[in-house]
């Protein structure tokens, strides 16, 4: 009992530490051009896929659970965990490497845009924690708390990857090429 309280401990100093970290290193580098580098203007149909991909996983791992499949579900999310990174880092490399795109959509459909992205942004810096705290809780096998954490974690982290395909569907007609 005692190991598994200090690893917990542990794990919640790392996830408040990689929840802080993670949005400030974002939003610092989000604001960082580099100059003479090929530009990543390809990334954003890729990066968008992969929040379609983690959407459909998320599905699958719910329904792997739900029969009793507790190793593809272990492995399904731990390959959303590893998708997310990725996006991560096309994210980054893409707002380091090209311009923002200024969404053109006009009239009620424009509020609805920023709607969406805001909603998307706010709950991607929740979304951190959430995860990893629903995560560390399933290795730990304190699978009570993983259960009521994955309730909560679950939809969010569904909206966060669903919202992200429709933020560049409605923005891709905007990029510059």
């Amino acid at each position: 009992m005692e190991d598994t309280l200090a690893k917990e401990k542990k794990f919640n100093k790392l996830i408040t530490v990689v929840s802080i970290v993670v949005p400030v290193v974002v939003a610092i580098l989000f604001g960082v051009k580099i100059p003479n580098v090929e530009r990543l203007g390809f990334l954003p149909p890729i990066y968008a896929s992969i929040n379609g991909l983690t959407a459909i996983l998320l599905l699958v791992a719910v329904w792997a659970i739900k029969n009793g499949k507790k190793e593809l579900h272990q492995n399904i999310m731990t390959s959303c965990i590893g998708l997310s990174l990725l996006f991560l880092l096309m994210y980054i490399g893409y707002h380091m490497t090209c311009e923002s795109t200024t969404y053109g959509g006009e009239g009620a459909v424009r509020y609805v845009y920023f709607f969406i992205l805001i909603t998307h942004i706010i709950l991607s810096i929740a979304i951190i924690p959430l995860v990893l705290k629903t995560y560390a809780f399933a290795y730990l096998k304190k699978f009570e708390s993983h259960r009521k954490w994955a309730k909560i974690t679950f939809p969010i982290w569904f909206y966060v990857a669903v919202t992200g395909v429709v933020v560049y569907l409605m923005i891709s007609p905007y990029y510059v090429r």
